[in-house]
């Protein structure tokens, strides 16, 4: 608005409107939002009499400290983010509860923001996930440490432990430290020249006030400093506050040395007036905003304008409007300390939950256990507990160390009772060290043997038996368990090449199979018991002699078997029999092929139909006991009857399936 009047401004020299050089400097400070100290009248003038009231004058300065400290807080910021404009951007990017992140997650950030934000917005995140990182890196490390002690005697041995995850962290931590120093290098440049040419247009500024000057040049060079200081870019934040201030106090100055016209400053000072209070009138909706957070920052863009935008008010405008814009935004940080009461009251639930968490794994530090499987639940329960720990979320932080050793302390205390544990059973598993050796050792001299049917089922046993053997020191585990495998896998891919060479002995079994087959076809019975079944027998005998066939030719023995089904139905054998030479035949078919998961399994069938059958039979007793207890017993006879039936019929059907496992047994013992 000056601008707009400099042709219609004079020059008086022999007026002056009192201002001295501390006036101009006290409305520096009254009109500046970053000053250094604000003047609080400490008497009540009332007539010509002071009346001193030291309560209320206490009050009045407790206020305005209070009110000084937010304008400084604001300054701060301001001064910070006028040094790097991107430090603007920090507010738009998300800070996270990073401690409650795992270590995967909190790289993913870590490389997120390195690779797609500016350097300097995300300062305070990264620094925030280092912290982070490293305090459950540590503590992991810790504990890798602990149980390397615990398992190596050796005093030479040196502990070392590699993370990738680590390793990814370094890597994505360093490219943000050189792209700092990258940005700060090109920033330190540029504000120091900076800093230069805004000293430069103050000291022009001072040189202004030159009553001989004529005014309109004088005006026109002042609004050309007022554009160059307008452009002159960012400074260090330590110089500025006082640089501003400085220039705002020889801006004032000018205005109030030349006695400018007073139509025109009115207008100026005016228009000043009506932005200061759009000001005041927006930080007044700012304080109905809900998002807190959102409005502070806007605040405090708002108090740069105030500073760096606006110009000078009329004197008896400047206390009136300033008090308005600090009292609301005192306010406004009134408000802002409720929601940091509100995160504080959260941060304090979380401490009592991170209590709770410690003092649980302090318990479990004193359960003693005696398995090892049981120990896995243990550990189990503190690793359950621990990623509660962290996903627990912030505590406050003057507690926040304390929290954490706690919580190291209780985790450690636990590692050293379960390594006890296992420095008992240490032993035992030298003890099985031994045993395992043993194995290896007899199953090496047996990988070249040739003697297939003698050596399999021994390699076999010694595989059954090194699964029953329980756990050996962690160092020998792998190196022990490879020339176990080793020495089996040679000999078994000897076994499977002999069998190779062995189906040219099956083709021709199955091909005298396939033959006999046709000629047992034309078999007729004579009609004589023994003769019959003599000749059956013979048959089978002969059908075994010719040896095993290709296992996908097996089929030729189901046809085998339906012709000898057919034949026993002809003779005059009981079912007993009948049933237990169709069983002597499969289960000697199973024993020739070596198949004694199958055996197995027919034993375990046996055992159930047996059980079964014992308690079928066991029912129908009670039932029994039931009917022959009733008043009309004569009435149920035939009931009774028929229960007893059953029971005969079980009973023959019980010692059929104990013949058949007693001969399965036999035959295992053979």
């Amino acid at each position: 608005m000056l601008e707009e009047k400099n042709d219609n401004l004079s020059l008086n020299n022999n007026e002056t409107d009192g201002k001295t050089i501390n006036e101009l400097q006290e409305t520096i400070q009254s009109e500046t939002p970053i000053v250094d100290e604000i003047e609080i009248s400490d008497s009540i003038v009332e007539g010509n009499a002071v009346v001193a009231n030291e309560e209320i004058v206490s009050e009045i300065e407790t206020v305005a400290d209070e009110k000084q400290t937010v304008i400084d807080a604001i300054a701060e910021t301001n001064a910070e983010e006028s040094e790097d404009e991107t430090l603007k951007e920090r507010h738009d990017i998300p800070l996270l509860d990073y401690e409650a992140l795992p270590m995967e997650k909190l790289v993913d950030e870590l490389k997120n923001l390195v690779t797609n934000e500016k350097v300097m917005s995300i300062k305070e995140h990264v620094e925030e996930i280092r912290k982070a990182f490293l305090a459950k890196y540590n503590h992991l490390i810790e504990e890798k440490k602990e149980e390397f002690n615990h398992e190596n005697q050796d005093p030479n041995e040196e502990f070392q432990y590699h993370s990738p995850l680590k390793s990814k962290f370094d890597q994505y931590y360093t490219i943000y430290k050189d792209n700092k120093n990258v940005h700060f290098k090109s920033l330190q440049s540029n504000l120091k020249t900076n800093l230069e040419v805004r000293l430069a247009i103050v000291e022009e500024l001072k040189e202004l006030i030159n009553p001989q000057a004529n005014i309109k040049d004088t005006l026109n060079h002042f609004n050309e400093l007022r554009e160059r200081w307008k452009n002159a870019g960012s400074i260090p934040k330590d110089k500025y506050n006082h640089v501003w201030n400085n220039y705002h106090f020889h801006v004032e100055n000018f205005y109030d040395y030349l006695h400018l016209d007073r139509e025109a400053r009115d207008i100026d000072f005016k228009y000043n007036l009506e932005q200061k209070q759009k000001i005041v009138a927006r930080v007044e909706e700012l304080l109905k905003e809900a998002d807190i957070n959102k409005a502070f920052r806007e605040l405090q863009d708002l108090h740069r304008i105030w500073k760096e935008d606006i110009g000078p008010v009329s004197r008896e405008h400047r206390d009136e409007i300033w008090n308005q814009f600090s009292e609301l935004t005192k306010k406004m940080h009134d408000k802002r300390e409720l929601l940091f009461e509100s995160l504080r009251g959260t941060e304090l639930e979380n401490l009592e939950k991170k209590k709770e968490i410690i003092a649980k794994i302090e318990v479990l530090a004193t359960e003693k256990v005696n398995a090892h499987s049981q120990w896995l639940l243990q550990i189990e329960k503190v690793e359950a507990l621990r990623t509660a720990f962290f996903s627990a979320g912030k505590v406050p932080s003057d507690v926040n160390e304390e929290t954490w050793a706690a919580f190291k302390t209780a985790v450690r205390n636990f590692n050293s009772f379960k390594n006890s544990f296992y420095k008992d059973i240490k032993k035992d598993q030298n003890d099985n060290l031994n045993k395992k050796i043993a194995l290896v050792k007899k199953a090496k001299e047996l990988q070249e043997s040739v003697d297939f049917a003698s050596t399999t089922p021994v390699m076999k046993q010694i595989q059954e038996e090194w699964k029953k053997i329980g756990h050996v020191p962690r160092k020998y585990s792998d190196k022990i368990w490879n020339e176990f495998r080793e020495a089996c896998n040679h000999y078994f891919d000897k076994l499977k090449e002999h069998k190779s060479v062995e189906n040219v002995d099956e083709v021709e079994a199955f091909d005298k199979k396939k033959a006999y087959l046709e000629t047992l076809r034309e078999f007729q019975l004579t009609g004589d018991h023994k003769t019959d079944l003599d000749a059956i027998k013979l048959h089978i005998e002969t059908w075994k002699n010719f040896g095993k066939v290709p296992f996908p030719r097996r089929h030729i023995e189901g046809k085998f078997n339906k012709i000898l089904d057919a034949l026993f139905e002809k003779l005059s054998l009981s079912k007993k029999d009948t049933e237990m030479m169709r069983f002597s035949n499969r289960m000697d078919h199973l024993s020739e092929s070596n198949d004694t998961r199958k055996l197995d399994n027919e034993k375990i069938f046996l055992m159930r139909k047996i059980e079964e059958v014992q308690n079928e039979i066991f029912q129908l007793e009670n039932n029994i006991q039931f009917f022959t207890n009733t008043r009309n017993a004569k009435k149920e006879n035939s009931i009774v009857l028929e229960v007893r039936k059953n029971i005969a019929i079980h009973k023959e059907s019980l010692d059929v399936w104990k013949e058949k496992l007693k001969q399965l047994r036999n035959l295992g013992q053979e």
